[in-house]
C-alpha cells in the first residue's frame, strides 16, 4: 500500500522521494484502467448523476437565485455577522446583474470550471480561467461599493461520496474551480457549494472535510510587501550596485586589469565573466582530472531533467492514466535512477577532499588546519544557499500566480520559515527531515557532515597508509550492513515516504560513494606521477564491468516495475545496498582510464573544454533550478499534457532560465563573496592549489595571484 498523499509529495517536491510519487501515480493510474463495464457495480445512473455537473455555475446560480443569510448558516445555528451579510448581498447583487446580462457578472460565471472532460483517462482538475474571475471590479454606480471576483480551487467530488455503486471510480478526487465575490471566505463558499453538490448528487457529504478552504482563494488584491522581503530586496540591490560600479569602472577607469583594485576585481562582472569561461588545460597543470568536468555537469543536467519529470507528473494533467504505461517502459529507468547522480555527486567530494587534503598535508608536513578548514567550506557554501532561502521565503511567492501556485509556494514559504536554520547549519537531513527548506538541500547537510569527519580519515590516510584504508574499508561494509539490517528488520522502503529519512537522507547510509570516492583519490595520490601500462583485453574487461554495473544500477528493478510485481523486501535491501556501492565503483574505472589514457571517445567527451564554465556554475544551478522548475510548473493555467516530448520541451526551458539565473547568483554572490573570503584568508589554502575541481572563485587577484580559488561547493572539495 502507498502511504505517499499527493498534495504531501507536491508540497515537498523532494526529487529524492520520486519512486514514492510514482507509486501514488500508479496507484491512481491502475485504478484507471478498471473497465466499468466488468465492474456490477457501475451504473449509467451513477455515471448520469456526475454528468449534472457539467453546467455547474448555472446550477449554482439557479439554485441560489434567492440567496438568504440562513443560507450562508448551513446547519449552524449562530447570529449572522457583518461577513455574513455582506456576503449574502454581493451574493444577491451578482445574481441580478447575471439576470439583466451584465458583462462583469457573466464573466465571473463564465471563469468557472466544471467537471473536467476525460475524468476516467486521468482528467482530474479542471481550473477554470483564474485570470477572468479575479479581474473582475465592479463598481455599484450608488453606492460606490466595489465588487471583486475571488478564485478559489474546491474538491468537487470523490468515488467514495457516491455510494456502494461507483466502487469503479473510488479512485477519483475531482477538483475544479469556482468563483466568488471575495466578500464571502472560504467557509461561507464551502456552506453554499456543498448544499449545491448535495442536491445535484443526492447524497450526503462529510461536514468535517472542506470542499473550498481559504488557503485555496485568491484575490487580485496583493499584499503589502514584509519586512524581510523588503530587506532581501534591499541585499539584492547592494550586490547589484556593487557590482554594476565595479564593473563600469573595470570598463572605463582601468585599462591596465593588473592594476585593478582588490575589491573592484571581486565585484566586477567583467573579471568574474572571464574568470567563468577561462579554461584551464591539464599539460599546464597535472593536478587536473579534466573528465571531473564532464561528470560533474551530466550529473547535474540529469538531475534537472529528473526533477522536471517529477514537477510535470504533479502538475495537473490531463492524461494522467499515460503515466502507468510511461512507468513501465526501459526509458523511465534512467528518469526514476536519476537518484544515482547524488551518488556520483558524493563519489566526487570524497575523490576531491582527499585529493586537495593530502597534497596540502604533503607541503605542511602532516599538519592540516581543521577550523580554518571549516571555515573556508562554511563559508563558500553558505551565501548562495542563504540567498536562495530568502529567495523562496520572500521573493518566489511574489513572482507568479495562478490556480495552483500559490498553494504550493506558500507550503515551501512555511517549510523555510520553520527550518531554515537547520538548513544553514547543514543538520537538516536529521533534525527537520519531512520539513526541509529547499527540498534538494538534504544533500548539503549530508556532504557538509561528511566534510566535517573527513579530517580523521584524511590524518589516517596520511600517517598509516595502507592500514588506515583497511580500517576504512571496514567501515564502509560495515555502514553498509548496517542500511540492509535497517531495511530488513524495520522493513524500510525507498517507496514509502515515512521511510525516506531512515534511508535517503541520513549520512550513515549514504556514506559509501563517498568513502568510496575517498579511497580512490588516495590511490591516485600515491600513484601521482606514475603511469599504467594496460593491455587491450584488460581495458576491455574495465569498460565492459564498469558499464554492466551501471546497467545493472539502472536496470536491476526493471522487471518488477515492467510487470507490476511488488518489490519483496529482501530483494530491495540487496538493491539498495549493493547499488550504494556498485555505482561509484563504476565511476572509479571511468575516472581511472580517462586519466591514465584509456577513455578514448569517452574521455573526449567528458573532458570537453565546453563543460568547464558549467561545471563552475553547478553549484548555483543545483541550488537554484529547482525554485525554476517549481516557478515554471506551478505558474500554469491550464492542464498540461504528459508525455516525453513535452517533458523535453519543459527541460530545455528549465535548463535555460536555469544556466541564467545561475550565472546571475553567481557574479552577483558566490563569485563576490568567495573573493571577499579570499581576500580576508589569503592562508586558507596552500600557494598552489590542485585543479582537480571547479575553482568557485575562478578570477586571480593581486592578493593571491598564484593561486587558484580551492575547489567547488556542493558536490566537491576540501577547502584547506
Amino acid at each position: 500500500q502507498v502511504e505517499c498523499q499527493g498534495a504531501t509529495v507536491m508540497a515537498k517536491l523532494n526529487w529524492t522521494l520520486w519512486l514514492c510519487a510514482i507509486a501514488m501515480i500508479i496507484s491512481v493510474s491502475a485504478n484507471n484502467e478498471m473497465k466499468p463495464e466488468t465492474n456490477g457495480n457501475f451504473s449509467m445512473a451513477t455515471y448520469q448523476r456526475i454528468m449534472r455537473l457539467r453546467h455547474l455555475a448555472v446550477e449554482f446560480f439557479e439554485y441560489y437565485a434567492n440567496i438568504t443569510v440562513t443560507d450562508l448558516m448551513g446547519q449552524t445555528a449562530r447570529i449572522p455577522t457583518q461577513e455574513d451579510l455582506q456576503c449574502a448581498a454581493e451574493v444577491a447583487q451578482l445574481g441580478q446583474a447575471l439576470q439583466s446580462g451584465q458583462l462583469w457578472a457573466l464573466r465571473m460565471i463564465d471563469s468557472w470550471g466544471s467537471l473536467p472532460a476525460g475524468i476516467l483517462h486521468g482528467n482530474l482538475r479542471d481550473l477554470g480561467n483564474f485570470d477572468e474571475c479575479i479581474r473582475v471590479h465592479h463598481e455599484t454606480p450608488v453606492t460606490g461599493h466595489i465588487l471583486r471576483g475571488k478564485y478559489c480551487s474546491a474538491k468537487l467530488l470523490s468515488g467514495s461520496a457516491l455510494g456502494a455503486d461507483a466502487v469503479a471510480l473510488g479512485f477519483l478526487n475531482v477538483q475544479t474551480a469556482v468563483c466568488f465575490p471575495a466578500a464571502c471566505s472560504g467557509d461561507h463558499m464551502d456552506v453554499l457549494f456543498r448544499q449545491l453538490l448535495q442536491q445535484l448528487l443526492n447524497i450526503e457529504l462529510n461536514t468535517e472535510q472542506n470542499l473550498i478552504n481559504d488557503k485555496n482563494c485568491q484575490t487580485n488584491e496583493s499584499e503589502p510587501l514584509d519586512g524581510l522581503t523588503i530587506f532581501t530586496i534591499v541585499l539584492l540591490g547592494i550586490f547589484v550596485g556593487l557590482v554594476v560600479l565595479s564593473t563600469v569602472y573595470d570598463y572605463l577607469c582601468c585599462k591596465d586589469q593588473n592594476r585593478l583594485p582588490a575589491l573592484v576585481q571581486i565585484f566586477s562582472a567583467r573579471v568574474n565573466t572571464r574568470g567563468l569561461f577561462r579554461i584551464t588545460d591539464s599539460k599546464s597543470n597535472p593536478n587536473v582530472i579534466d573528465c571531473l568536468h564532464g561528470i560533474r555537469c551530466l550529473s547535474l543536467i540529469w538531475v534537472i531533467y529528473g526533477h522536471c519529470y517529477l514537477v510535470a507528473a504533479l502538475t495537473p494533467n490531463v492524461n494522467l492514466v499515460d503515466v502507468l504505461p510511461w512507468f513501465k517502459s526501459p526509458f523511465s529507468m534512467f528518469i526514476i535512477h536519476a537518484l544515482f547522480s547524488v551518488d556520483t555527486f558524493f563519489f566526487l567530494s570524497g575523490l576531491l577532499v582527499v585529493l586537495v587534503a593530502l597534497r596540502t598535508m604533503d607541503k605542511t608536513n602532516g599538519k592540516l588546519n581543521v577550523p580554518l578548514m571549516y571555515l573556508h567550506r562554511f563559508l563558500r557554501l553558505t551565501p548562495v544557499l542563504a540567498m536562495a532561502i530568502l529567495g523562496y521565503m520572500t521573493i518566489l511567492p511574489i513572482l507568479g500566480g495562478g490556480p495552483v501556485y500559490k498553494a504550493f509556494i506558500n507550503l515551501n514559504s512555511a517549510a523555510c520559515e520553520e527550518s531554515w536554520y537547520w538548513t544553514l547549519l547543514y543538520v537538516q537531513n536529521y533534525v527537520v527531515p519531512d520539513n526541509l527548506c529547499l527540498a534538494h538541500s538534504w544533500y548539503l547537510g549530508v556532504d557538509m557532515q561528511l566534510y566535517v569527519i573527513s579530517p580523521l580519515l584524511l590524518i589516517a590516510l596520511y600517517k598509516w597508509g595502507k592500514k588506515a584504508v583497511a580500517g576504512i574499508v571496514v567501515i564502509m561494509l560495515l555502514l553498509a550492513a548496517c542500511l540492509f539490517s535497517m531495511m530488513m528488520v524495520r522493513d524500510y522502503s525507498l517507496q514509502m515516504m515515512r521511510d525516506s529519512d531512515k534511508i535517503y537522507f541520513s549520512t550513515h547510509t549514504r556514506a559509501s560513494p563517498w568513502i568510496i570516492g575517498l579511497l580512490f583519490g588516495y590511490f591516485l595520490h600515491v600513484n601521482r606521477g606514475k603511469t599504467f601500462k594496460l593491455n587491450r583485453l584488460t581495458v576491455w574487461a574495465g569498460w565492459i564491468f564498469s558499464l554492466a554495473l551501471i546497467f545493472a544500477c539502472l536496470f536491476g528493478i526493471y522487471p518488477y516495475t515492467a510487470n507490476g510485481y511488488e518489490l519483496p523486501t529482501l530483494n530491495e535491501a540487496f538493491y539498495v545496498t549493493l547499488t550504494r556501492i556498485a555505482w561509484p565503483i563504476a565511476l572509479v574505472w571511468v575516472v581511472f582510464a580517462c586519466k591514465y589514457g584509456y577513455g578514448g571517445m569517452a574521455n573526449s567527451f567528458l573532458s570537453s573544454p565546453m563543460w568547464q564554465p558549467l561545471s563552475k556554475l553547478s553549484y548555483c544551478a543545483y541550488i537554484w533550478h529547482l525554485m525554476i522548475e517549481q516557478f515554471n510548473g506551478m505558474n500554469t493555467q491550464t492542464s498540461t499534457y504528459f508525455s516525453d516530448y513535452q517533458v523535453m520541451l519543459r527541460f530545455w526551458s528549465d535548463f535555460g532560465f536555469t544556466i541564467i539565473l545561475a550565472y546571475g547568483m553567481y557574479i552577483l554572490i558566490e563569485g563576490p563573496t568567495g573573493g571577499i573570503q579570499m581576500l580576508l584568508l589569503p592562508s586558507g589554502k596552500p600557494k598552489t592549489t590542485p585543479q582537480a575541481a571547479v575553482p568557485i572563485q575562478p578570477h586571480v587577484n593581486d592578493v593571491d595571484k598564484d593561486s587558484a580559488a580551492p575547489p567547488l561547493a556542493v558536490k566537491v572539495s576540501l577547502d584547506s
